[in-house]
């Protein structure tokens, strides 16, 4: 299955570094769980109605399921997208949904915020992922006909 090196790095970076994330809060234990899902609750409040143990496990699970799309290439690259959209849409949330993250226009980040406000790349990349052309294969038999 080929696919194109642009496709193959958007896919790759943030792919690792989200399924690393999602590894590393394996096993989270309740008080951290318990802050991280305070904060979510900013930006998707539903996660309120979980316990902080279950609200682990589904992040957790989630940023592996997202990050291992991204970087197995027999997803396809429209899905992989969509996934990385969703994700990042949450944080996204989170993001103009706390004052502090920033400055008084609400759009441009706080001190607090530069962090946070990184995750809108990642809401683009997803977007570009969407709306990719496809693969090298495809594009090939599309010329041929």
């Amino acid at each position: 299955m080929l696919m194109r090196l642009d496709t193959a790095l958007l896919r790759a970076v943030p792919g690792a570094f989200i399924l690393n994330s999602g590894i590393g809060k394996l096993g989270l234990d309740e008080e951290s769980a318990a802050g991280l899902q305070q904060m979510a609750a900013n930006g998707v409040p539903m996660v309120e109605e979980m316990t902080p143990a279950q609200f682990g496990k589904f992040l957790s699970y989630g940023e592996i399921a997202v990050g291992a799309a991204l970087l197995v290439p027999f997803v396809p690259t429209r899905i992989a997208g969509a996934a990385l959209t969703t994700f990042a849409s949450g944080l996204v949330a989170n993001y103009f949904a706390i004052d502090s993250m920033t400055k008084d226009d609400g759009i441009r980040p706080s001190e607090d915020g530069t962090a946070v406000a990184k995750d809108t790349w990642l809401a683009a990349i997803g977007l570009a992922l969407m709306f990719t052309t496809g693969d090298k294969k495809k594009k090939n038999k599309k010329n041929k006909k």
